[in-house]
């Protein structure tokens, strides 16, 4: 059996008409996903786990339930990768992205095991270009809410370093997402021959900036895309004050072009349809498409990924699965799954033995030999709230800030940057800390953040966009999740200090 997983960045469910519970306010072309979708297994109920970028793939790759003990870092030295045991297992394995956190200090070891990869180079803030020192004025006024900025000011660079990595582009081949789709069904014709392989397509678009050319730019809007008074790339952050303030009509031209991205994503995907078709490949290839999550665009108040509350419009993800032998090929399927469970499946059907970890396969669902899955899936970011949810309720529960969260890592830094301690001069110890290996790793202590202070409960099967929360109500459904929640912490041995931050007894 070959693999082929597809992973779209940041693509929200309910722009989709294949989810068509919550629909946003104009018709989203997605023709090719529809297309995908009439031929897998669509999950309806399937969550995130561990946010942002890089910790959910470490859920993906390593199986590993990642932001329980860290936030955004490497591969560790004791994970067992996906592509490496596939690798050892005789598969071929390749990388196609234009996700350039890969290729980043701190979040290492994610791209080396492959047998090969191609990095699409620009998007977002990959330092990539230096010229031009001016790049496109429009772009650089639509990359804040603050006006025409100075494409030199240290506090606006990253944001122009966007601009001058498009500056050349002269139409929609340019663009990343075509790029990344045209290798991968480049890539497909030319293994076809190949006895078993697994690739990971990493399409870091429908990520901001929310930047397309025409057609697309246009087609969700009467707006002129040129106007510099609009905007495509919003700060995070509620949407009706501070430096995340966006007007109505700014908010609306943000959804259109977030909108054309996905219909972007949606056409070029349809390259890799085609040379699934051409080539034959159905017949002895399963297909996954996912997210890591959503993106807020208004919901709630919020626009893009902050890290608390935690809505399903982030968390409550897009899952398709095809394949060619499964009794559930072309069904629904309600079970309640979870991200890192992806792990488990794609190794199961590489035909490769390995430990899980912290992911539940997959494939007794797809064949058939069984109906349920999980009982509760936890989600959050490091040093947040954590959530969880039965598939028909979700239980939001708030951490205290003034109670440090506990960092477990070989290394003592991380990509981002704003995990650190809070002094420069600080206390870490080594020792074998983690449940789920022996190895000694650095375990320190540092912030957390959350941004409600109460418990939130939402019945999603009677109220999907989250409305109204029933926390507070005497409701037996709340003491019930929240035992949930904590029999979840138990069952991972979560760390001591999660409870204390929770207020939760263990």
């Amino acid at each position: 059996m070959n693999v082929l997983f597809v992973s779209i960045d940041s693509l929200s469910r309910h722009f989709l008409e294949v989810y068509p519970e919550i629909g946003v306010e104009f018709d989203v072309e997605t023709d090719n996903l529809d297309r995908f979708a009439e031929r897998a297994a669509v999950f309806d109920t399937h969550y995130a786990g561990s946010l942002p970028c890089m910790p959910a793939r470490r859920e993906w790759l390593t199986g590993t339930r990642e932001f329980l003990w860290r936030p955004w870092g490497p591969v560790e030295p004791f994970d067992d990768t996906l592509p490496r045991l596939a690798r050892e297992d005789g598969v071929a394995t390749q990388l196609v992205t234009d996700h350039y956190h890969y290729f980043q200090h701190g979040s290492h070891g994610y791209f080396e095991d492959f047998n090969g990869f191609e990095f699409v180079r620009g998007h977002e803030y990959d330092a990539w270009r230096t010229a031009p020192r001016r790049p496109d004025e429009r772009l650089l006024a639509q990359s804040t809410t603050r006006g025409s900025p100075d494409p030199d000011d240290v506090g606006f660079m990253n944001r122009a370093q966007y601009a001058r990595n498009v500056a050349d582009f002269e139409d929609e081949s340019d663009f990343f997402a075509p790029q990344v789709f045209d290798a991968t069904a480049q890539w497909v014709r030319d293994n076809r021959e190949r006895d078993r392989w697994f690739c990971y397509v990493d399409s870091f678009d429908v990520h901001e900036p929310f930047h397309v050319p025409e057609p697309y730019a246009s087609m969700y809007t009467d707006e002129d895309p040129t106007d510099s008074d609009l905007v495509n790339w919003p700060y995070y952050g509620r949407v009706d004050r501070g430096q995340s303030e966006l007007t109505d009509r700014q908010l609306d031209f943000v959804r259109a072009q977030f909108a054309g991205k996905v219909t972007m994503v949606d056409r070029w995907f349809g390259r890799v349809l085609d040379a699934l078709d051409e080539t034959g490949a159905w017949s002895d290839t399963m297909v996954v498409v996912t997210a890591d999550h959503g993106h807020y665009l208004g919901e709630h108040g919020w626009v893009g990924k902050p890290q608390a509350p935690m809505y399903n419009t982030l968390v409550h993800t897009p899952l398709f699965v095809h394949h060619p032998d499964a009794a559930r090929a072309d069904e629904r399927v309600d079970a309640l799954t979870s991200a890192v469970d992806l792990y488990g499946t794609m190794l199961d059907e590489l035909g490769v033995e390995a430990d899980h970890r912290h992911s539940r396969s997959l494939s007794p669902l797809l064949h058939g030999e069984r109906d349920e899955h999980r009982d509760r899936a936890i989600y959050g970011y490091w040093g947040s709230s954590v959530n969880v949810t039965d598939g028909e309720y979700t239980y939001l529960h708030p951490c205290d800030e003034s109670v440090d969260a506990a960092c477990h890592s070989t290394e003592m830094m991380n990509a981002l940057g704003p995990f650190q301690p809070r002094e420069p001069e600080f206390d870490a110890e080594a020792g074998e800390f983690l449940p789920y290996t022996e190895s000694p790793v650095w375990r320190w202590s540092t912030y957390a953040t959350g941004r409600h202070d109460d418990p939130m409960l939402f019945d999603v099967s009677a109220d999907p966009e989250q409305e109204t929360d029933l926390a507070g109500e005497g409701r037996e459904e709340e003491d019930r999740m929240r035992s949930l929640l904590v029999d979840a912490l138990d069952h991972l041995d979560a760390p001591a200090s999660q409870y204390e931050r929770l207020d939760l007894a263990r």
